[in-house]
């Protein structure tokens, strides 16, 4: 198989519009709020995902305009291969991100912990099972873990609230 073509189910909208202004990670900027908008023909796969507090988004990183196979990660300044980074300029440009649902209406499903750009194609949705999703013993790399618990010790990680969703 040399190729695999994939279509987006729908598209997500979010405050975004430039990369610079994205958290490294969604759930560093607890309070902002997206929607997924699914094409009409997908929306009936929304149906029970309400059950679920999170799920993981599938995602095309539609502004990536170079492929790298060695980056260098925020707050770094030595590269790693493509593989061991987060970074959108990926050979295949697929991203994901879990992240809160608050609410689905429709064919819309609303959200926090955003950290994608306006206009993103989306390509699936998951739901997020701690049991399945969720590891023991997780060793991260290794090569950022200081550099970011130092960055984020600046910066404390803002809880959520134990308030229900919306």
């Amino acid at each position: 198989m040399n190729q695999i073509k994939m279509h987006p189910i729908g598209k997500i909208y979010s405050p975004y519009k430039e990369s610079k202004q994205i958290p490294i990670q969604g759930r560093f900027k607890d309070d902002v709020e997206a929607f997924v908008e699914l094409k009409k023909e997908y929306t009936k796969g929304l149906k029970d995902l309400d059950k679920f507090s999170h799920c993981i988004l599938i995602y095309y990183f539609h502004k990536s305009n170079k492929k790298t196979i060695e980056g260098k990660p925020f707050l770094e300044d030595k590269k790693h291969g493509i593989f061991a980074i987060r970074s959108p300029h990926r050979p295949n440009h697929i991203g994901f991100s879990v992240v809160k649902i608050q609410k689905i209406q429709g064919n819309k499903l609303y959200f926090t912990q955003v950290d994608m750009i306006d206009g993103t194609p989306l390509l699936d949705i998951k739901p997020y099972v701690k049991y399945f999703d969720s590891r023991e013993d997780v060793i991260s790399g290794g090569f950022s873990c200081v550099s970011y618990e130092q960055y984020f010790a600046r910066r404390p990680l803002k809880r959520p609230s134990s308030s229900k969703r919306k």
